[in-house]
């Protein structure tokens, strides 16, 4: 407190500027905000959005909803406190909206409030959260998914203990393929089933009893049926890729599939004429990479036409316009997140970009939008220098609303994030990433580097805020980040160059970005350092087995050993279908060549092991192995194990500082 009182001083105006900024600090974190979800009203007059912060007591995170007129006046809270309200979505006539929140107890319910008094009441009281809620065209019912438990039936029968006997909790009987969900835990018996609701209240009425989760409803244009998307095949878990979009007649509850082919056709969107059915999806080649394609048919499921085919790149996130002569969704382009419009002879054009900002920790492009019914866009704004603010589209005026973190930024300095490019070593193929230096930089003085790699692998970073990139900035590191081969927003063929090949190639990407970077001339060759989570940490692995060019490694939430990885991760139908040729017996060869595990007998590097104990997508057993076979080979290595993370470490924001506070003492340690 006493330093940022320092820096303070008056101007005559009266208003309060900086004589000097300091570089960002862990703490910082805690005070970060950024906009998500951001809801046009059908006018096109006003948007409520989801203000997303942190409380450093609690180490929570929370959101309440906000709502701004469209032109930027009046922007205020919807609701307020230390609670998670989310999904909000206008009635059809923009006199009501629907939310989920926590607000009155533990139990996440849907809350109807009216716009006019700002009144709300809770719709439900149910133990299960509702979720993927839809308006009726009367605006008189909702229809949404929730979970409903069932019973599970085991094999095993134990004789009556004695009364007063303190017994074990009864073992657990598990005959599922999928048994486990990264964030979820075991999973407990039962499935997503669809639910209408009055508006007026009462009790919800479940319309589906499947064994499957089904997927977020749509209505019909006449409010009669519902579509939805769900696996319902026989077999579906062998199959995880494999659903189809469904018809559900509400009266009768009778369900039929609309689309029959091998692949995942999902995301059902009615047209506001209701002469036309929207979805996506592709024909299944089990490719590690498959371009998500745009379809339409009519509601019935006959004359299905791919409007997309020309569109290189990953279709998300589907919205009529409000005639419905096309649509608009958002996709991923070198590193930027962007609005498109298609219409319905399949032309395509770009309406808006620098979409971004909802990935606090690693720059990930995500973002979210909404279009108004007079083709009036809200979406999440983002850039290198600040997490996902609120903006609206008008035509060709952008406009700005929120600036979330102009209090936090008004006193730190951030890094500089530059856009670089590099011929790859392997093939010549140009590979794309962002240098980001740290603040004060002087280009004549010679700095620290860290290599910080992405996960996925078929995932993309891009010209976004990073916390944690920041923070090595903030310790004076110069940072590298990229999407080599593999990543995600540059065509199926960029895609596939690593199909049952990764992480072989993405090596020679990465080194020559390195060496891209010290060509500047201001890096400290002896201070070489690299990191990266998931699939960054399978490559982190990867470059220590095959180089001793750094002076140590943070291996982050790894894949150590490709066949133990595919019969442990959450998805085991999945990865050992698509990422390789055979299941492991079949033909174990592959498995070992692309494991680091293989290769930890040439390591020399020190390493440091981070993962969430309660990670299921790369278990901690992975990390384990590694850490362990480093230990025999003599190399100096540690293992941080951050209790009850899941995949996502920064589930809660201190876990997000101990991350960044593990790898720069590790790399400091180091650090000559």
């Amino acid at each position: 407190m006493k330093k940022l009182l320092l820096l303070l001083l008056f101007v005559a105006s009266g208003n309060l500027v900086w004589a000097q900024k300091t570089p960002i600090e862990l703490t910082d974190f805690f005070d970060l905000e950024y906009v998500s979800d951001p809801q046009i009203s059908p006018d096109g007059d006003k948007i409520i959005y989801v203000r997303n912060f942190k409380d450093i007591m609690t180490d929570g995170n929370y959101s309440n909803l906000w709502i701004v007129n469209s032109d930027g006046t009046q922007n205020r809270p919807l609701t307020s406190g230390n609670q998670r309200d989310l999904s909000p979505r206008w009635s059809p006539d923009g006199k009501k909206i629907v939310f989920l929140s926590d607000r009155q107890d533990e139990k996440m319910k849907l809350f109807l409030m009216w716009m006019d008094t700002r009144e709300s009441f809770a719709l439900t009281n149910s133990a299960q959260s509702p979720g993927n809620v839809a308006w009726n065209h009367a605006g008189d019912q909702l229809a949404f998914t929730m979970f409903v438990p069932e019973k599970g039936q085991s094999l095993i029968q134990l004789p009556a203990k004695p009364e007063g006997a303190k017994w074990n909790e009864p073992p657990v009987y598990i005959d599922e393929l999928n048994y486990r969900g990264d964030g979820q835990g075991y999973l407990k018996s039962g499935n997503d089933q669809i639910f209408v609701l009055s508006t007026d209240g009462g009790t919800p009425r479940q319309l589906t009893f499947e064994d499957e989760d089904l997927g977020a409803p749509a209505w019909s244009a006449d409010d009669k049926k519902l579509y939805f998307s769900a696996n319902l095949h026989e077999g579906a878990d062998l199959e995880p890729n494999n659903s189809e979009i469904y018809e559900l007649q509400i009266a009768s509850g009778e369900i039929k599939a609309i689309t029959d082919r091998l692949g995942p056709d999902s995301g059902p969107a009615v047209s506001p004429k209701g002469d036309l059915l929207a979805f996506t999806g592709y024909d299944d080649q089990y490719l590690g990479y498959q371009i998500n394609e745009l379809y339409v048919m009519k509601p019935d499921g006959t004359n299905v036409r791919e409007l997309s085919g020309e569109f290189d790149r990953d279709i998300e996130n589907i919205k009529w316009d409000g005639k419905g002569k096309g649509l608009y969704f958002n996709f991923n382009d070198h590193g930027k997140t962007k609005i498109g419009y298609i219409d319905l002879q399949g032309n395509t054009k770009v309406v808006a970009d620098d979409l971004g900002g909802l990935s606090l920790g690693r720059p990930y492009n995500a973002a979210a939008f909404s279009v108004s019914n007079s083709g009036k866009l809200a979406y999440t704004l983002g850039t290198p220098l600040h997490p996902a603010d609120l903006a609206v589209k008008d035509g060709k005026h952008v406009k700005r609303l929120t600036s979330l973190n102009e209090d936090l930024f008004s006193y730190r300095e951030l890094g500089n994030v530059e856009e670089i490019t590099w011929k790859s070593s392997y093939d010549g193929r140009e590979i794309q990433g962002w240098m980001v230096i740290p603040p004060n930089f002087d280009p004549n003085k010679k700095y620290p580097f860290i290599l910080e790699i992405h996960g996925g692998p078929f995932a993309s970073y891009g010209s976004v805020f990073s916390a944690e990139i920041q923070a090595f900035a903030a310790a004076g590191y110069v940072v590298l980040y990229s999407n080599p081969r593999g990543s995600s927003g540059y065509g199926a063929e960029f895609g596939n160059l690593i199909h049952h090949d990764y992480p072989n190639h993405d090596y020679e990407d990465l080194m020559s970005g390195v060496d891209a970077v010290i060509e500047k001339g201001f890096i400290d060759e002896k201070n070489l350092f690299v990191t990266g989570g998931s699939g960054g940490g399978v490559l982190t692995a990867w470059i220590i087995g095959k180089n001793n060019r750094f002076s140590a490694a943070v291996v982050a939430k790894p894949v150590i050993n490709w066949y133990s990885f595919v019969l442990y991760a959450d998805n085991p139908a999945f990865f050992s279908k698509y990422w390789f040729p055979n299941k492991p017996w079949e033909d174990p060869s592959t498995y070992i060549e692309r494991s680091p595990i293989t290769y930890v007998g040439n390591v020399t590097t020190p390493t440091m092991l981070l993962t969430g104990e309660e990670d299921y997508r790369t278990p901690i057993a992975e990390s384990e192995q590694f850490y362990t076979a480093l230990k025999l080979e003599g190399v100096d290595a540690a293992m941080v194990r951050i209790p009850g993370a899941s995949h996502g470490i920064a589930n809660r924001p201190s876990n997000l500082i101990a991350k960044v506070a593990a790898i720069l003492a590790w790399f400091e340690k180091y650090r000559e």
